[in-house]
């Protein structure tokens, strides 16, 4: 989902660009490209085990981009991640899937960006979404597959532990419905708590070239003419 050629340039450039591309979309739609940037975070993140059921993907692509979370690590050592396109009728377009091989690789690379490893699941007794310390630093949920739920190694290297509290008689919900429980909260826990979990302003810049060439037909084409 990443767009390579944009990565490359600078912030300078890729503004230039943006503002270029800005004038062949409707102002309204140039707006509202800014004001969803500026609800978007690389604070928090989502990662998901082998989710199998596409609707499940799907489902965890809408949650993701409807609350401003940018990214999602996905492991599919055993099973693809592959939303339903019908379900996420072109969210995924907004937000980045990172793809990994193996969960030991997935959780390597989060731990490298400075990210903690909080592991979901109703089997601990461990924080919830009201209590877990959203100012601690950078955080990444895993959400294991449907049946098992998180690995053994996620475990193993899991910083935290949070869970759902559950007032009836069933232990877990859906893996859909608890992670939009999950990344709402927490996602606005973050914004009224954490001073510094805006995007930067080069990865603001970036994501912006990147949507309005997404939203510009034939945009390769206008910024070819445009002398780009």
């Amino acid at each position: 989902m990443k767009n390579t050629e944009s990565s490359t340039l600078s912030r300078a450039q890729a503004e230039e660009r943006a503002r270029y591309l800005a004038e062949f979309m409707m102002p309204e739609r140039f707006d509202a490209l800014c004001r969803a940037l500026d609800s978007r975070t690389d604070y928090m993140t989502v990662m998901t085990e082998n989710m199998f059921h596409p609707q499940n993907a799907s489902a965890i692509v809408r949650h993701c981009e409807a609350f401003g979370i940018q990214n999602i690590h996905t492991v599919e050592n055993l099973c693809p991640f592959n939303p339903n396109l019908n379900i996420v009728r072109g969210t995924d377009k907004w937000i980045d899937i990172n793809r990994h091989a193996s969960t030991g690789e997935a959780l390597h690379a989060l731990k490298a960006q400075g990210y903690r490893i909080v592991a979901t699941t109703p089997h601990r007794e461990s924080c919830t979404p009201e209590t877990f310390d959203v100012g601690k630093g950078r955080f990444a949920l895993v959400f294991g597959t449907e049946k098992q739920g998180i690995s053994d190694e996620v475990i193993g290297s899991a910083d935290e532990f949070l869970r759902i509290s559950m007032c009836g008689l069933v232990e877990s919900l859906n893996v859909s419905a608890s992670a939009a429980i999950l990344i709402y909260i927490l996602s606005q826990r973050m914004r009224r708590e954490v001073a510094d979990w805006h995007l930067t302003a080069d990865r603001r810049a970036q994501l912006l070239y990147r949507w309005c060439r997404e939203s510009v037909k034939d945009a390769d084409g206008v910024l070819e003419r445009g002398g780009f």
